[in-house]
């Protein structure tokens, strides 16, 4: 699996209800999109948690063919065009767990990490895989991902929460709005 996530910095006066508008339009448009495990439908909105007004989706694809595909596709296209050409950010990995009830996340938070020079990666990869599977089965989080880039070294630990107050706090630790969740495959409820 590859996680991924780009990010629009919108100017402090923006009227957010636009982005919230347009994720419960083309919300749903992704859920029956091939590849993808899931995506999340992220805003930051400037205030006391956040620093920016921010549209920052978060995507969770199966391999490698759904991601290219919706990056070379129309609907890319278009967001680029509305809001400028983003850096994608992207991360293989290392272990997801996922609740049944994910499409409940009213909050999310991104956590980025450095990883040490020389680290012993699979001492790293045991560590955080067992932290992910322990997020979601005792601290409650509907979703947790644990993934890594090796051209910077970065580390990203995504979760998704139920409750607002939930959501984990603390430097380094973005806090997010959840306007949507796309899961293809899964029945809708009605």
């Amino acid at each position: 699996m590859i996680a991924m996530q780009y990010s629009f910095t919108l100017p402090a006066d923006y009227d957010m209800s636009i982005i919230d508008r347009r994720i419960a339009e083309k919300g749903p448009l992704l859920d029956s999109l091939p590849g993808l495990k899931f995506k999340a439908y992220l805003t930051a909105r400037k205030g006391s948690r956040n620093t920016e007004n921010l549209y920052a989706p978060f995507y969770v694809w199966d391999d490698e063919c759904g991601l290219t595909d919706f990056i070379c596709g129309d609907g890319f296209a278009n967001l680029t065009q509305s809001f400028g050409w983003p850096t994608v950010r992207t991360w293989f990995v290392w272990e997801a767990q996922i609740a049944r009830n994910i499409r409940d996340a009213v909050a999310a938070t991104r956590q980025l990490r450095e990883t040490p020079a020389y680290a012993p990666l699979a001492d790293l990869r045991r560590r955080e895989s067992a932290e992910v599977f322990e997020d979601v089965e005792q601290n409650g989080a509907l979703a947790s991902i644990s993934a890594f880039e090796p051209t910077t070294w970065t580390r990203v630990r995504f979760q998704l929460w139920g409750e607002r107050n939930s959501a984990r706090q603390g430097e380094g630790i973005a806090t997010f709005d959840v306007g949507h969740i796309s899961i293809p495959g899964e029945a809708q409820a009605d």
